[in-house]
């Protein structure tokens, strides 16, 4: 089936939003070496010029659209525009999946205004007998293919990372059909009443540090080849793509589904992403970072050398954000041998913590300050002291002035980390034991806390 958006009217409204958040990225902001250094973590309700921030009206109309200007500039990268048209082709249906429970297809979304050489292709998981069903939007790291074991599932043709099931030579292969089934738990989705929309990063751009195999480049001014300082990162590459899936859910290709209760997820460096998006298109109504770290919902001022810090995320994976975020810390001292032959440098000395870090205008309580009063849940685990699981927490107790200004309470007084108990107030906690992974027991906490927040 070929379908089209669903009417003018919406096409205007996806346009007219992308305009917006152009024209307030697009504000003067100034150059690094000129901004205040903040030790301490910037207050979400002061505005850039000192302006305090009292009114709900002031948060939706002044200290809102700042914000999110301020972290594309800064950090991420501008949003690219909503293309002005796209279209959806179906390539499978099967109405009697996972024994008779669900409704299994695949999308593809091609870009035509744009037009781009990339098309995404979006599997769907919907139960069967729930009308309206919510739905989690999730980017996977592999390739649709490694959520369920079926031939029928499109194999990607881009760039897929090595480590990855059935990978070889940087192409998926048939190999790798079902590899990651336990992390995404299609089954338990589905039996707890939830849809499921989910679509491989590389889709969008590959993730690696050429900035001109993915999208970026199609919005490139005339005449440009390489990425300005401003220009989006990787991050914010692959939070459109999480913008254009709720697009489809919102499309009448997406009716069997509920677009009014939509969860963004996403693990690690998906889980920045799924932050990210969510904080920039409120037809997202809940966002679930796991597990995020640096970049996503942990501070950028830390100290605890346990974390991951601006220096070594920036470091390892330069591409995620944008030219301009390169400039928050210092470069790393040359490091030298007994006989004096530069060597690399050790992790401890990458990851300490930069001064020039204290200049950035915000922190990460601010990206989900930009949620309020949207429910985050952030997830994490024990032993994963690099995604900073207590930082995480502090930045719900920074961000939850905002919520309360608006209606909502936030973080719950008095809110304690328990392990294995959901803090399940509208900024919501959970901690497990165990490391850095996405599994069962996650998805268990997602979708208590959705029943209570998306469900109903």
């Amino acid at each position: 089936m070929y379908c089209r958006l669903a009417s003018a009217f919406n096409l205007l409204w996806f346009v007219l939003v992308g305009m917006h958040i152009s024209t307030t990225a697009g504000a003067e902001f100034p150059p690094i070496d000129q901004l205040t250094s903040r030790p301490e973590f910037p207050d979400p309700l002061v505005m850039l010029d000192g302006t305090r921030v009292t009114t709900k009206e002031q948060w939706e109309k002044q200290r809102k659209p700042e914000l999110k200007a301020l972290f594309q500039h800064y950090m991420y990268g501008r949003l690219p525009p909503t293309p002005a048209r796209q279209s959806y082709t179906e390539l499978f249906r099967d109405e009697k999946a996972l024994g008779g429970k669900a409704t299994l297809s695949e999308i593809k979304i091609t870009f035509e205004q744009p037009s781009l050489s990339h098309p995404m292709y979006v599997l769907l998981a919907v139960p069967n007998g729930v009308q309206k069903p919510p739905v989690f939007v999730g980017m996977n790291f592999c390739g649709n293919h490694t959520l369920l074991d079926d031939s029928r599932i499109h194999l990607p043709d881009v760039w897929c990372r090595n480590t990855c099931p059935g990978v070889v030579n940087e192409r998926a292969t048939h190999k790798g059909r079902g590899g990651q089934s336990e992390v995404w738990n299609i089954d338990l989705i589905i039996d707890r009443g939830y849809a499921l929309a989910c679509f491989y990063s590389g889709d969008v751009d590959p993730d690696t540090p050429d900035m001109n195999d993915g999208i970026g480049p199609a919005f490139y001014k005339p005449g440009q080849s390489t990425a300005d300082p401003d220009d989006a990162g990787t991050i914010m590459l692959w939070a459109w793509g999480f913008h254009r899936v709720v697009d489809l859910v919102a499309s009448p290709t997406g009716g069997a589904l509920d677009a009014k209760r939509i969860a963004v997820v996403g693990h690690s460096r998906n889980g920045k992403t799924a932050m990210l998006a969510g904080a920039l298109d409120e037809r997202i109504g809940v966002v679930i970072p796991l597990q995020s770290g640096c970049g996503g919902a942990a501070p950028s001022r830390t100290k605890d050398m346990r974390a991951e810090s601006v220096r070594q995320i920036n470091t390892s994976f330069r591409h995620w954000f944008c030219g301009n975020f390169k400039q928050f810390y210092d470069p790393v001292p040359p490091q030298t041998d007994a006989q004096g032959k530069t060597i690399p440098p050790r992790r401890e000395v990458v990851n300490q913590f930069s001064e020039k870090t204290n200049k950035l205008p915000f922190d990460q309580h601010c990206l989900i300050a930009l949620c309020a009063p949207r429910p985050v849940l952030l997830p994490n685990a024990e032993e994963d002291l690099w995604a900073n699981p207590s930082g995480q927490f502090e930045m719900l107790k920074l961000a939850s002035p905002v919520y309360r200004l608006l209606g909502s309470p936030g973080l719950a007084d008095g809110a304690m980390v328990e392990m294995n108990k959901l803090i399940d107030s509208p900024l919501g906690y959970f901690m497990r034991p165990g490391k850095h992974a996405m599994s069962r027991v996650d998805w268990e906490a997602f979708l208590t806390y959705c029943d209570k927040h998306l469900k109903k």
